[in-house]
């Protein structure tokens, strides 16, 4: 078993500037993706900040935000 490390929260006495989070990804309807697991695939509908439907040819996959293993071409 491998344990995570627990993120640090900022103090705000701290001298270091405080880590920027990165923006969530947006997705589109129509928008052509590749997923680490599921290969290319094309976004055919869209959950606001939930979810995304793509449809990868031979199964159609919701993948929940926040899309750490899914790019867009």
């Amino acid at each position: 078993m491998t344990k995570r490390a627990a993120h640090k929260r900022h103090l705000p006495t701290s001298p270091f500037k405080a880590p920027v989070a990165p923006a969530p990804k947006h997705f589109a309807v129509g928008d052509q993706v590749t997923h680490d697991m599921y290969g290319l695939g094309r976004v055919v509908g869209v959950e606001d900040g939930i979810a995304a439907l793509v449809d990868f040819g031979s199964a159609q996959m919701r993948i929940l935000s926040p899309y750490a293993k899914m790019t867009k071409l």
